[in-house]
């Protein structure tokens, strides 16, 4: 006899039938179907594990609640930490915070939030975010050079 797929078989007592609750007296748990009488425990709809003594282990774990993004949250650098690390005319972007130390990773988002002021004028800000405080500074402190090329002209 070759052996394959169509006449492989389990071993004898390897696989037992279920017992099918329920379906009148002759099929043998018919009535109350193994449920005893009345009682919550006997309706429909209650939960096995409020049976079990399970309960009490589902309400001590703790549970993730509320909603988290897929989308992974920027790093925060503040205009204090840049004033310390970069000055003249120094290119500020996602691999020379990296260099600084200011980040932990090049592959998430940079956001520049505007905790103090910024003290140097003359910073190339690249491949960052920034807040709506931030842009005003830069702008405030990038005018004057504006107005003077428009004078030369």
């Amino acid at each position: 006899m070759v052996l394959s797929i169509n006449n492989i078989k389990s071993k004898k007592g390897a696989v037992k039938k279920r017992k099918r609750i329920g379906r009148g007296n002759a099929a043998g748990q018919g009535t109350y179907c193994g449920k005893g009488l009345k009682g919550q425990k006997a309706r429909s709809g209650v939960s096995n594990l409020k049976r079990l003594g399970m309960k009490q282990v589902l309400l001590r774990t703790p549970k993730k609640r509320g909603f988290t993004s897929l989308k992974p949250k920027s790093q925060i650098v503040n205009l204090i930490e840049i004033n310390k690390h970069f000055k003249g005319k120094d290119i500020v972007n996602p691999q020379t915070l990296l260099k600084k130390g200011l980040i932990d990773n090049i592959k998430l988002k940079v956001k520049i939030l505007g905790t103090g002021k910024l003290k140097e004028n003359n910073l190339q800000f690249n491949n960052v975010l920034m807040s709506e405080s931030v842009k005003k500074q830069i702008n405030k402190t990038g005018k004057s050079e504006k107005k003077d090329n428009n004078k030369k002209n």
